[in-house]
């Protein structure tokens, strides 16, 4: 109930901001008066917008998988093909964006839509870590902006490996309950052993057939394999828009909050920590946090300041952003328990740390 009133209240006023907001784009610098200065009320607007559009066809396409895996793809599938060895299922999760590339954006309701057809958890949980970065697409972006300095770009995807494969194993070991919001506090997880998989599958699809009586309709099953196709087909429309909805709003919300970070965020900021090791890491993984970029583009803003940082700073930059930002965890705090969500996040970012400092101290940057 309390998180039900909170997730209104905080709808309604993001939808105020963007109204206004609106309204100020509408009118021009005739308005720019009523909050900031115009150079800065322009900023604010080409980055708010910059991020909306790069992100959204990400969250579509996520969505749109989702809801033909949801029509489409059986329980019984989803765990015949999940690996049952936890080493196997640590690489698979980790290597999975290379058959499946999408941005961060759209990787949650897809891992959400098959943790609930029975996906180990940690499976799924290393997948939005790790498939953000290790996929074609970012490999030609990364050495397309780091030409003269390869190392850099190939340093990225061994610590994002490495960094994907730790997180898999601690999960593995730890994780004792699926963070699914839906999911009861008693239910088994995924992560302990095959047998425990298929007690969570059938506990949580159980669970989930007494929730769709409930007023969060956009949790229907319909992947039932009998089915006609028509009628399977004629049901993803209604999972495109509920998912859709429910998670562009995190979208929006977070893109509004890193816009007005990234305005007020001054490069003198930069020299003050740069030449610092420890607080030019710590600088530059809050910075990739707050900037909230697609992966296919940070390597070139991360680029545009290699004359400031070091490669090692900028490594951190590089890894912790695909698998961490502010828009990301919005969209990750609909779908998880908050508390697993502060667990998880800062985990990400002391492996991240220490493994940037490592390869640092190794000589690979």
């Amino acid at each position: 109930m309390v998180h039900d009133r909170w997730m209104k209240w905080t709808t309604a006023a993001a939808s105020a901001v963007c109204a206004l907001l609106l309204a100020l784009i509408f009118f021009g610098r005739d308005g720019s008066g009523w909050i900031l200065d115009s150079t800065r009320l322009q900023n604010f607007k080409i980055v708010f917008i910059s991020i909306i559009l790069e992100a959204l066809p990400f969250l579509l396409i996520g969505v749109i998988i989702s809801a033909l895996l949801q029509a489409f793809v059986s329980d019984g599938l989803v765990r015949k093909l999940t690996p049952r060895n936890p080493v196997a299922g640590v690489l698979f999760g980790t290597l999975l964006g290379i058959v499946l590339p999408l941005c961060e954006c759209g990787m949650i309701p897809i891992v959400r839509r098959l943790m609930r057809k029975g996906l180990p958890a940690y499976i799924g949980l290393i997948y939005i870590v790790a498939g953000p970065i290790i996929n074609p697409v970012v490999f030609g972006a990364t050495f397309q902006a780091f030409r003269s300095n390869e190392d850099l770009a190939y340093s990225r995807f061994y610590l994002a490996f490495f960094v994907s494969v730790a997180l898999g194993f601690i999960l593995y070991a730890r994780l004792k309950r699926s963070p699914l919001k839906e999911d009861r506090p008693g239910s088994g997880t995924a992560a302990a052993s095959s047998h425990a998989d298929h007690q969570h599958s059938h506990g949580h699809l159980h669970h989930e057939h007494h929730h769709n009586h409930s007023s969060h309709s956009h949790h229907h099953d319909h992947s039932d394999p009998n089915a006609p196709f028509v009628k399977k087909l004629a049901a993803t429309p209604s999972h495109i828009a509920d998912e859709f909805f429910e998670m562009g709003k995190y979208l929006i919300l977070g893109s509004l909050i890193t816009g007005l970070m990234q305005t007020f965020i001054t490069r003198s900021s930069f020299a003050a920590v740069a030449d610092h090791e420890l607080l030019s890491h710590l600088f530059m993984m809050a910075f990739a946090y707050a900037l909230s970029l697609c992966s296919t583009s940070d390597a070139f803003v991360a680029a545009s300041f290699g004359n400031v940082f070091p490669p090692a700073a900028l490594l951190s930059f590089l890894v912790v952003g695909p698998m961490l930002d502010l828009k990301n965890t919005l969209m990750m705090l609909a779908v998880f328990r908050k508390k697993f969500v502060l667990k998880f996040s800062l985990l990400i970012a002391v492996l991240v740390l220490l493994g940037s400092l490592a390869f640092d101290r190794l000589g690979f940057v």
